[in-house]
């Protein structure tokens, strides 16, 4: 299987604060990077436990409910971990999953692309 890891979660919360404390000080993850992204209103959370990065906490104004899509409240996608995303993607291609345009993670500088599971829930491989 192409697949060697989970990568990370990433959660949109509808209250930044509440969120942040609830996951670091009653779960006690460890805050990686906190940036805010003044062009998108929008802070981000990287959090980690035991020194493993699992969870992207992001805010966004005014969240709509979850639906899948666009950038909503609650689960935002599921993140595997691949060793080489080209190779992933086509696996994916192949079996008529279809992908989108790989990005590049403007934080890291890693490339990854999303897909959809049978009932649209957002996925990603990101490059290890």
């Amino acid at each position: 299987m192409i697949i060697n890891s989970i990568h990370h979660i990433a959660i949109i919360c509808s209250d930044y604060e509440v969120s942040k404390k609830f996951y670091t000080e009653i779960l006690g993850l460890e805050i990686i990077r906190e940036v805010y992204r003044e062009e998108r209103e929008s802070h981000k959370l990287d959090l980690a436990l035991n020194g493993n990065y699992i969870i992207e906490l992001f805010s966004f104004p005014d969240p709509p409910e979850r639906v899948s899509r666009p950038e909503a409240a609650g689960l935002r996608h599921l993140a595997f971990g691949v060793n080489d995303l080209d190779k992933a993607v086509k696996e994916l291609n192949s079996k008529n999953v279809t992908t989108e345009t790989i990005r590049i993670d403007e934080f890291t500088g890693k490339r990854f692309t999303f897909f959809s599971d049978p009932d649209g829930l957002p996925l990603e491989f990101y490059e290890k």
